[in-house]
């Protein structure tokens, strides 16, 4: 049977060898036994249903929790030639009858379906009545009433033990403690199920925690080498999600904001868009994520706490899966803390829940304040053991200084409680620091025996010991009262003086700048014009084809592409990715490219595309000219022909004021008949409006005459 897996894996996929446990896996599931399968992020889990699902006769039933996932699945399976199709609420009437008929005929080979659709009495029975190949349930941690992830109709998904007694089933998920593994086994029948958990380490993404002093100043400097890159940004809430999009949009990089008080359309453009362009950047809350296959993702950035390991974990892990370095950049400070902390204390559920909630942000907090490898911490609250530090992490990379704290944290600890456990860190920094303000004065602090003792620390180092002491459980956040501090019993040994306590020291953003990874450093710059034209026929095959970029190739084969140089179709077929389908439709056109035999500039229609994505992302027509490098008269020739194209509108490409809009288009319209040249309007707005917009308007006019 491996031998038959084996051709699959490189007819169809176009991949040489198996990694890891999917040899093994689709051995299990191919010959009719279960399986539970836990893998990262990345490592290859949906061809350990794929392979099985041609291994064997009848229907594969995927089971899937997004539609977005689905579409994805399906389009890049038809790529690969195998008939796949996702029957989803999308679909018309008529349209899931056909796919009904086709099933029937045995013409489809991989159906995916969510949950709520596959648990329908109509649904089990129209499937009882077929030849299963085999059930795969992805994302199974769904069925865990612990995540943050829980759908009830999970909990259904047991039934198909009793209702399919015969038909493998395969469970994956990229995130599942071990307490959730047993949920998962527990609820969906897979007591006889073998287990494969595979490691949780992503070795190409490099780990980076900063602490928090001018978050959006520091995201740009983060920003400013991975310059065309596609990446995420995380924050907690939806107002700073549409700020911080519309700002990075304004500094040059496109960007399109997410979360669940937009609009279903609107959400679901902005997916298409960041699955199907190249070099968004997407700010969303934790409502963006599951199932985005996207696998060029070369950066994940948090502005804003996760409230655990888990979901710290999950969201980093969308960065990378095509294997090539990436970047997990986070920014956090005791605001946060004290955020999260409040959400916790407000929020609904019995005490128990709310204790392993406060153990999971405790460990988040850990791995924040870490002095140690970050992989080695992160891996070990998995329960998995990195015998030796990463390399591959900012403490690993540029080292932590740590310094013995024990006398500033007594005196810390002093003023929270001198001043009556209830002032935040500004009023406690300035107590410490003896700055006699109107506060200070107001509340007779001056008198207290800690004023003015920490002159021998900066306030950028009190600010980060009492984020530490917090962190570390020595202090507390009074939820009840604003967010003032108090102490907690875990800090009298240190008051009593029978312990002393090591801190790291904050990296000043004066320093040295650290070491980054190597995630924007993918092509070297004489390969960066053959790259280019790369992606320039990926992206105009993407287009003809109606799918993603990366489902014509991802970057991993194209980089592979660039640095063998294959000569021929028969060298081009040895490339990882390339299966017998995809050398059939493009091997030739890719091979002309490397070989030179084609023009690799930049053509028209693809500076047109580009400047249509950045101009709907809300750049203005000078910040366009800047990331297109070209002149500013050549981009408003461009957005008038896109316009008339309707391919932009005018509001997108311009940010006119309405009165003097409206004034223009009444210049326009004055005469009978046609428009008039912009040569005859041009000399009642000199020196008002530069000449190129009033070709914009025109078009925009034109344009709707024509409907």
């Amino acid at each position: 049977m491996l031998d038959q897996a084996q051709r699959i894996l490189k007819d169809v996929f176009g991949y040489d060898a198996f990694r890891g446990n999917q040899g093994a896996i689709i051995e299990r599931v191919g010959s009719g036994g279960d399986a539970l399968v836990l893998m990262p992020t990345g490592g290859g889990k949906s061809l350990c249903y794929q392979v099985p699902a041609l291994l064997r006769e009848g229907l594969a039933v995927v089971v899937s929790p997004l539609i977005a996932l689905m579409d994805d699945q399906v389009a890049t399976l038809d790529e690969l030639g195998v008939s796949a199709v996702a029957l989803n609420s999308t679909l018309s009437t008529d349209e899931q009858r056909d796919i009904a008929e086709r099933i029937r005929r045995g013409e489809i080979k991989m159906l995916y379906l969510a949950p709520e659709r596959l648990v329908q009495p109509r649904m089990l029975a129209f499937l009882q009545r077929l030849e299963i190949a085999l059930f795969a349930i992805d994302e199974a941690h769904c069925v865990s009433q612990w995540g943050h992830d829980f759908r009830p109709e999970y909990m259904q998904l047991g039934q198909l033990a009793e209702l399919f007694p015969n038909v493998p089933r395969i469970a994956l998920t990229a995130t599942a403690d071990k307490r959730t593994r047993e949920e998962i086994v527990q609820r969906l029948h897979l007591e006889n199920a073998e287990r494969f958990l595979s490691s949780f380490d992503r070795p190409n993404i490099f780990y980076r925690i900063v602490p928090k002093e001018q978050p959006r100043k520091q995201l740009l400097g983060f920003l400013a080498e991975r310059r065309g890159d596609a990446g995420i940004v995380y924050c907690m809430s939806r107002k700073k999600v549409d700020d911080l999009a519309a700002f990075l949009t304004e500094q040059g990089f496109p960007a399109l904001p997410y979360h669940a008080g937009l609009p279903n359309e609107l959400r679901a453009y902005h997916q298409k868009r960041f699955l199907n362009e190249e070099g968004l950047i997407m700010v969303a809350t934790i409502a963006f994520g599951m199932g985005i296959d996207k696998p060029n993702v070369r950066f994940v950035a948090h502005l804003d706490l996760p409230k655990s390991l888990e979901a710290y974990y999950q969201e980093t892990g969308r960065a990378g899966r095509d294997g090539l370095p990436a970047d997990a950049w986070m920014a956090y400070g005791l605001q946060d803390v004290i955020f999260l902390k409040q959400m916790l204390n407000n929020s609904e559920g019995d005490e128990r829940h709310k204790r392993v909630e406060q153990h999971k942000l405790d460990a988040m907090l850990a791995l924040c304040e870490e002095t140690r490898c970050r992989r080695q911490a992160l891996l070990a609250y998995f329960d998995e053991e990195l015998p030796r530090p990463c390399g591959h992490c900012d403490n690993c990379v540029d080292g932590v200084q740590t310094w013995d704290a024990t006398e500033p944290a007594r005196q810390a600890l002093s003023a929270i409680y001198r001043s009556g456990q209830r002032y935040g860190v500004g009023h406690l920094v300035d107590v410490l620091l003896g700055r006699d303000n109107d506060k200070v004065r107001g509340l007779g602090h001056q008198h207290l025996s800690v004023f003015g003792v920490g002159k021998a620390l900066s306030e950028g180092e009190w600010r980060s010991l009492f984020r530490q002491l917090v962190a570390r459980g020595l202090a507390d956040v009074d939820l009840e009262g604003f967010g003032g501090l108090r102490l907690s019993d875990s800090c009298r040994p240190l008051l009593r003086g029978e312990v002393t306590l090591e801190l790291r020291r904050d990296l000043s953003s004066k320093a040295p700048k650290p070491a980054s990874s190597a995630a924007s450093q993918l092509v070297r710059s004489e390969e960066r014009e053959t790259w280019e034209a790369l992606r320039t026929l990926r992206r105009k095959l993407a287009e003809e084809h109606s799918v993603p970029p990366y489902v014509i190739f991802p970057d991993a084969t194209l980089l592979e592409m660039l640095r063998s140089q294959p000569a021929s179709l028969a060298d081009m077929a040895r490339i990882s990715g390339v299966g017998a389908r995809k050398l059939e439709r493009y091997g030739q056109a890719f091979l002309e490219v490397l070989q030179g035999t084609v023009e690799v500039v930049r053509s028209p229609a693809d500076l047109r595309h580009e400047l249509v994505t950045l101009a709907r992302a809300g750049m203005t027509p000078a910040q366009i000219a800047r990331q297109l490098d070209c002149s500013e008269k050549n981009v408003y020739t461009l957005l008038a022909e896109a316009i008339g194209k309707q391919q932009l509108s005018l509001e997108q490409a311009l940010d006119l004021p309405e009165d003097l809009l409206g004034e223009i288009q009444e210049a326009f319209l004055d005469g009978e008949g046609e428009l008039p040249p912009v040569g005859d309007v041009a000399p009642l707005f000199a020196g008002r409006v530069p000449e190129q917009v009033l070709y914009c308007v025109r078009a925009a006019l034109q344009a709707e005459f024509e409907l």
